[in-house]
């Protein structure tokens, strides 16, 4: 790993090139949020024509900051960046980020190969260019050009995320929060002309607060290393992979995105599988996946049981696991034994299990406890409709916290959020590490990756 990276996620002091006192200019907004995320470093805005932004002193180039200065933050037109990075390279800064557009995404490869010859000529890591940079939660650091009152912040947490598009990390971003998926990195790092894929998974492989490792790519720069870091670091954290740009159109948006070769489909999907990677269509997709895989142990094989109280959605839950490859087996017989000896004789014992509109919160204790305990289920999928007469919201949500912590074996829970007050309650079993959906598929998805990740183990 390349200690120089380490710079962009933990730097001791950074200058804002481009800074400005127009509060609706990017340069403002990103010197305004590393003062919101409370950046504990020293932080310097850079301005020629500013004595003083956000109340703290400006300074007419880098080369003027009296202090060394670790990163840089660039937001100026693309035609000054090459002098300002040599500037960098005199004040001997480590590494520098570049927010500005107007490269290779536009058709002006020369510019950017110029901008990494000055970079490489002063031994400068450069991400970008054409990007919104870093979000590292636990070093205050908030560079995304967006304010946090229209894009929210995710909470803290271990999923790292990369993205080679800014729009589509702000998207992210935005579902992140509203589901609570906690980050450790979020990284949108554009036309990768320097810093690449391969690059951020060799550093997030040694990062201890990153478990979940996530990306969004169009097209790689080193995709033979990529595959090999990726093939490695599988093993031990899930590999999450988005791609964009399939079709022949869609590699033209690519190309005039962010400058990538977005490559043939069939070629791609076949690397990623090889390499232990876990593939995701959907957004929707890319957060339940990352939310599952933060909190639920892999699964240590296919089978799959079911607990309902609607015999339909037990119906469509069956379909959707299949159609992920996974099995829902008949119960084992200690199994089946033990759940007619504990649940009312009206039952019916079977995978799924239907405890019907009857059931109380101590049944569903029961059954969720036998299913975990057994050596015949390897993941339990609860589905709860709360909307039952004899249901208690709040004490089943206690249950399923109590058995869930052992994580003896996935855990997930199907629900609607029915009232306001089923949802706070379902948010707890959330903030307890234990993730509900609202669609049975959306379930399934999440266990087909829980799946993945254990067979990648196994290997």
């Amino acid at each position: 790993m390349d200690p120089r990276l380490k710079a962009f996620f933990e730097p001791e002091s950074v200058a804002v090139i481009g800074a400005s006192r127009n509060p609706r200019k990017i340069g403002h907004i990103i010197v305004s949020q590393m003062i919101k995320a409370g950046f504990r470093g020293k932080l310097f805005p850079v301005n020629p024509k500013a004595t003083e932004i956000s109340g703290l002193k400006a300074y007419p180039s880098i080369l003027d900051v009296p202090e060394e200065v670790d990163l840089a933050i660039i937001s100026i037109p693309a035609r000054f960046t090459v002098q300002v990075v040599e500037q960098c390279g005199k004040k001997g800064v480590k590494a520098v980020v570049v927010v500005s557009g107007g490269f290779s995404e536009t058709g002006n490869e020369r510019l950017e190969r110029d901008l990494v010859r000055e970079a490489r000529k002063w031994g400068i890591r450069l991400m970008g260019p054409n990007c919104m940079g870093v979000y590292s939660p636990s070093s205050n650091v908030d560079m995304l050009f967006t304010p946090d009152d229209v894009l929210p912040r995710a909470p803290e947490g271990n999923v790292a995320v990369l993205s080679q598009s800014g729009s589509l990390a702000a998207g992210l971003m935005t579902m992140l929060a509203k589901q609570e998926v906690g980050v450790s990195r979020f990284i949108s790092y554009g036309n990768a002309a320097d810093v690449n894929e391969a690059d951020l998974l060799e550093y997030l492989a040694q990062d201890e607060e990153s478990k979940v490792i996530a990306l969004y790519i169009e097209g790689l720069r080193e995709g033979r290393r990529f595959m090999e870091v990726a093939r490695e670091i599988s093993t031990q954290k899930p590999v999450v992979v988005m791609k964009g740009g399939w079709g022949k159109a869609g590699m033209r948006a690519v190309k005039s995105h962010t400058g990538s070769l977005a490559g043939n489909k069939e070629v791609y999907d076949a690397a990623l599988k090889q390499c232990g990677a876990i593939k995701v269509q959907t957004l929707e997709e890319f957060v339940d996946v990352c939310m599952c895989l933060a909190s639920q142990p892999p699964a240590q094989g296919k089978r799959v049981g079911i607990i309902t109280n609607g015999g339909g959605y037990g119906v469509i839950s069956v379909d959707f696991l299949e159609d992920k490859g996974l099995e829902i087996p008949s119960l084992p017989k200690e199994l089946e034994e033990e759940l007619t000896k504990e649940l009312p004789p009206f039952y019916t014992i079977g995978n799924p299990l239907d405890l019907t509109g009857s059931c109380t919160a101590e049944q569903y204790r029961v059954a969720t406890k036998a299913m975990l305990d057994s050596d015949g289920i390897d993941c339990v999928m609860v589905i709860a409709l709360m909307s039952a007469p004899m249901v208690n919201p709040p004490r089943l949500i206690d249950y399923l916290i109590e058995l869930g912590r052992s994580r003896k074996k996935p855990l997930i829970v199907i629900s609607l959020e029915a009232t306001e007050e089923i949802t706070k309650e379902l948010r707890r079993l959330k903030l307890a590490g234990i993730p509900y959906y609202t669609d049975p598929a959306r379930g399934a998805r999440a266990i087909a990756a829980l799946t993945r990740f254990g067979e990648v183990r196994r290997r």
